[in-house]
Parts: structure tokens; sequence; C-alpha cells
């Protein structure tokens, strides 16, 4: 008889983690309490301090939790796509799936933003996910050879945080497509301009 498999029980973390990342990101960091959080989790509210020491702490985990699986996404669609132009713009491809996802509730660090403290741990957290959304954007427009890649990139960022924006404000996940669009056209127009200062 094969030996039955067992999955082994999430450690206290995961499950604050878990218990964190739904509530949090479904009804804000401010409306949900300690309380609700470690009821959820069905650990002790001990645990909690012990593991992460505040809820501010538990907040900068959270959202540290949400953009390393948004990286993870970006980093496995990139790959399939051949060229730097393509690459670019698969970013926004690559978050017009997470628009379709099941409760989908916008950028959760840019929900987080309007009621982090300011110098605290989720300010740091929502600091590092914006560096790394600006890096990303910059070397790849690097890549591409565009000349003035660092404005690309700043152009390429607003229209990202703006079709998260519009895809949560107006439940329409089409917007990564129209952002994608803009975004291709700005890529067209830089690559066009350094063309044509090369032949001058």
């Amino acid at each position: 008889m094969p030996s039955k498999v067992t999955t082994p029980k999430p450690s206290a973390r995961e499950r604050l983690l878990a218990a964190a990342d739904e509530l949090f990101y479904r009804e804000g960091v401010q409306s949900v309490g300690i309380d609700r959080i470690v009821q959820q989790a069905g650990v002790a509210k001990a645990s909690l301090y012990n593991l992460f020491g505040s809820k501010e702490a538990l907040v900068q985990a959270y959202l540290d939790a949400r953009h390393a699986n948004t990286m993870t996404q970006i980093e496995r669609a990139l790959p399939r796509f051949r060229t730097p132009r393509e690459r670019l713009l698969g970013v926004f491809d690559a978050q017009g799936q997470v628009f379709t996802e099941p409760g989908f509730n916008g950028c959760a660090h840019m929900n987080a933003s309007a009621e982090a403290h300011h110098g605290g741990p989720a300010e740091g957290a929502i600091e590092r996910s914006r560096h790394w959304t600006r890096a990303l954007f910059t070397n790849l427009a690097r890549e591409a050879c565009v000349a003035d890649y660092e404005e690309l990139a700043r152009q390429l960022q607003l229209l990202y945080d703006g079709a998260g924006a519009s895809a949560r404000l107006d439940r329409d996940p089409s917007a990564a497509t129209t952002a994608r669009a803009a975004a291709a056209a700005l890529f067209d127009a830089a690559a066009k301009t350094d063309e044509a200062a090369n032949t001058q």
C-alpha cells in the first residue's frame, strides 16, 4: 500500500502573512486590526509580536511579499519576448494578467501609500517596489538603445501606475491594453527621434 503523503502545516509566520495579505488587500491596512489578523491566522497575538514586532512591520512584510510576487510574474513573462521592444511592452501584458485575477483590488502599494506613516516600515516597502519598477523600465529602455532611456522609463512608469489605478477604479482590465498601446507609441517616437538625430 503506498504511503500517504502529508502536506506540512503552514508555519505561524506563513499563516499570519496569508491572513494579512487577504485582509489588508481587500479592506485596507488601517481598517484591519491585529485581533482580526490573529483570529483568521489561528495564532496567538503574542506570536505576531514575537515574529514581526508590530503591526507596521507586518504591513511591511505583506507589501514585500506582494512585491516579490509581482517581480516573479514579470520575470517569468519577459523571456518569451524576443526583442527589447517586445520585452518592454511585455511588462504591460504581465500587468494585464494581474487585472483579470479574481479579487483584484488595485496596486497594494498604491493603496497602502495613502495610509502609510512617513518614514515608517511600510513606506520603505513602497519605495523599494517603486525603485524596482523604475529600474526595470530603465534597463529595458537602455537595452532597446533608446538615447534618453531614463526619460522614457519615467513615462512608462506613469503609464504603468495609471493603468493600475484605472483598472481598479473603472473595473476595466483592458486598461493594460490601452497603456501598452500608449507605451508602444512613446517607444516608437523615442526611437524615431534617435534615428533622426543619428542621420544628421
